[in-house]
Formats: structure tokens, C-alpha cells, sequence
């Protein structure tokens, strides 16, 4: 006859698992129960809770796709803003802007706001009469969104190029040529505003009043 401690109830007899355990000696109250094994998580079996799962699909239907992660967002460049943002691009690079009034600034891009308010450093001021220009340093700029007519970027290898058809001139010789010329074509616009008036029409600006 085997000889079998009180732990092998669980292999059964000649070590088969599943075989019903050996008599209890006479007097013996039981075989000690073993306790739940842990699990991963550390707690008991039967402290655990299954976790949900989707139900089965019915019969002749398809399984719901599994669901994906939405594409992270892109940011577009620069150029595709239709806003003040197209700036970004231009920030501290020099650039040319051409005012409502004529005159010409050139200078580096430091600062901008939603408006298009822009603050240049380093500015130039050129002035152009004739086949003559100069260029007068306006240093720190600050120039209102609603004044620019148009800017665009300096190409820096070829901004020390003299224009061609130009040449530089004294600050004060410019300056005389330049207010001649504004002279002449105020007068060329009063006589045509004047025809146009004639013929029916209201000269640019006429309506406006200023207090």
C-alpha cells in the first residue's frame, strides 16, 4: 500500500490528477483548504470582476470595424492664411513696403499685431526723382496696417545692386527734384478732376470731410 501525505489528495492516487483522495485517518476532521492562488493583479480569483467585452454579433451580421485614431492636426505653412498670419513667414526678415502716399520704407520685420501694424527696425526711407534716388535712416518705424499699399522680401544678394536706370544722390538734390514733381502732378490731378467734374463725375476723395 502506498504511502500518501495529506498534500497529494491532489494528484490522486499512483500521482494521477483527478483520482478521488485517500481515507482520512480516524479521527481526522479534514484535509486544510487551499487558498485562492493570486493572480497578476495580486488579489484572489474571486475578487476580481471580468472585464466587458462587445457582444457577438447577431447572425448574418458583419462585426463593427474596430475604431481608429484620428490623423493628428497639420499646421498649414504660412502662405495658405489669408490674414495678418501670412507674416509669420516674414518675420525678422527684411523686407520693402511701398505706403498709400508713395513713399518706400525698407527695414527688418520685428514685430506685427492682428491688424497688420508692423514695426521695422533699422529703417530706410528711399526716395526716388527722376533717375535719381537717396535713402534717408528713419532707424525704429512703426507703420500702420491700413497704410501699406504692398511689401514683399529684400533679396539680400542683391540689395547693395544699384537699380538699374538710377543713380545715388545727395539727400537734399532728391529732395528738391522729388517735391517738384509732386508739385506738377498735383496740378495734372486738379485739371483732370476738374474735367472730370464737367462730364458728370465726383473726384476720388471729394466726399470726404475731415474735422
Amino acid at each position: 500500500m502506498e504511502d500518501l501525505s495529506l498534500h497529494d489528495h491532489n494528484n490522486g492516487q499512483g500521482g494521477r490528477r483527478g483520482a478521488p483522495p485517500p481515507p482520512l485517518p480516524h479521527g481526522h476532521r479534514g484535509y486544510p483548504q487551499q487558498p485562492n492562488p493570486p493572480t497578476h493583479s495580486g488579489f484572489p480569483r474571486h475578487h476580481q470582476q471580468a472585464l466587458p467585452t462587445a457582444p457577438p454579433p447577431a447572425a448574418g451580421q458583419e462585426p463593427s470595424p474596430t475604431p481608429m485614431m484620428p490623423p493628428p492636426l497639420v499646421q498649414p505653412p504660412p502662405q495658405m492664411f489669408t490674414t495678418a498670419a501670412q507674416l509669420l513667414d516674414l518675420t525678422d526678415k527684411k523686407l520693402v513696403l511701398v505706403l498709400r502716399d508713395g513713399r518706400k520704407l525698407i527695414g527688418v520685420l520685428r514685430s506685427w499685431d492682428q491688424f497688420a501694424n508692423l514695426v521695422l527696425q533699422g529703417t530706410v526711407e528711399r526716395l526716388y526723382a527722376g533717375n535719381l534716388f537717396a535713402d534717408i535712416q528713419r532707424g525704429i518705424y512703426l507703420v500702420r496696417g491700413e497704410n501699406v499699399l504692398l511689401l514683399g522680401e529684400v533679396d539680400l544678394d542683391k540689395e547693395d545692386d544699384i537699380p538699374t536706370g538710377y543713380r545715388q544722390a545727395p539727400f537734399e538734390e532728391v529732395f528738391a527734384l522729388k517735391k517738384q514733381e509732386d508739385n506738377e502732378r498735383k496740378k495734372r490731378n486738379k485739371r483732370s478732376s476738374a474735367k472730370l467734374q464737367t462730364l458728370g463725375f465726383e473726384a476720388e476723395h471729394s466726399g470726404e470731410v475731415l474735422f
